[in-house]
């Protein structure tokens, strides 16, 4: 087993900190939800992670349900923290969610306190750790009193079982009333974890404002929209691809005429810039630290290496976000 020395690993990444808060995450975050599970390949997922790491990824984004089978991606990384490591855990942020399905039974999912406390317990044991360094509340839920669920995380955080809080898919409103509950309870919300992509960008209408007046952190996940943003689909829709099979995530509709056509034109302004069309398209998402983080997914460590290279390239000029908007428009 080799890493590279610690200066020369750290050296390679840019880090953020969250808000105003003291902890700084990696501009590039790698998250488990897929190609990590248990019908997946355990050395490719374990090759992936250790690329990770030695690029300066040190935050890994979890949740009880990632898999397939539901909660075998937790398995999986705890089996790679014992192997490779455990000795690091120090220089890792690992975090997970509960809020859907995870369980059989009206306690499997949501946001009660039951379902909140039961889940980060059993990730917990998957995983083999003592803590977590954020637990997030994954949806919100409109039948549980937010005070209920605010209240679970904030329980979590005195126990001694997460290091921070944090929301995701929760609108502007909700998530002001939740930085308000938890500012009360005495455990402030660290960050907020969003889709957002320059395919969708509905945290523009109110909620990066909620985010910045609060002083949260924002990590965004699917930034390249489901692999719109790389040159994957430029050609047709590959046999392989998640387009071309059954998904609620990216269909094949969704690769439209017009689509392909932003796609090939913002592709044309990263060969301009000396970037992949991914790396444009992460930067652009961090563009002028209005987040915290992007959050990868990949199948193979080269995708990890490909797209953490973005920290060579992540200012614009005001004329390439022109340019950027008329394709978008």
């Amino acid at each position: 087993m080799h890493y590279l020395a610690d200066k020369d690993r750290y050296a390679s990444m840019v880090y953020n900190r969250a808000g105003r808060s003291g902890l700084k995450l990696p501009v590039i975050s790698l998250g488990l939800w897929h190609n990590f599970g248990g019908s997946d390949s355990y050395e490719n997922g374990r090759a992936m992670i250790r690329k990770a790491f030695d690029l300066g990824i040190t935050h890994f984004d979890l949740a009880n349900n990632y898999g397939p089978p539901p909660g075998s991606a937790e398995e999986n990384l705890g089996r790679i923290l014992k192997t490779d490591l455990a000795p690091y855990r120090d220089e890792l942020i690992i975090s997970s969610k509960a809020g859907y399905l995870m369980w059989e039974g009206p306690y499997g999912e949501w946001g009660s306190r039951k379902n909140l406390t039961a889940s980060l317990d059993q990730s917990l044991k998957r995983m083999g750790v003592d803590y977590v360094d954020i637990f997030y509340s994954h949806r919100f839920d409109p039948e549980t009193p937010l005070e209920e669920t605010m209240m679970a995380l904030d329980s979590m955080v005195r126990q001694g079982k997460a290091l921070y809080v944090g929301v995701s898919n929760y609108t502007a409103e909700q998530t002001a009333d939740a930085i308000r509950i938890l500012k009360e309870l005495g455990t402030p919300l660290l960050i907020h974890q969003p889709s957002y992509s320059m395919f969708n960008r509905w945290i523009e209408n109110g909620l990066q404002d909620v985010l910045r007046d609060n002083g949260v952190g924002s990590i965004a996940y699917c930034p390249l929209a489901q692999g719109l943003l790389t040159t994957k689909y430029l050609g047709g829709i590959p046999a392989d691809s998640r387009a071309a099979k059954p998904s609620v995530f990216l269909q094949e509709k969704d690769v439209t005429d017009e689509k392909l056509e932003q796609i090939r034109r913002l592709n044309e302004l990263a060969g301009d810039r000396k970037q992949t069309l991914a790396q444009m398209a992460l930067a652009w998402v961090l563009r002028e630290g209005r987040l915290t983080s992007a959050l990868i997914g990949a199948s193979r460590p080269g995708q990890i290496e490909e797209n953490a290279a973005v920290v060579a390239n992540l200012d614009f000029s005001e004329e390439e976000l022109a340019l950027i908007e008329s394709v978008l428009a």
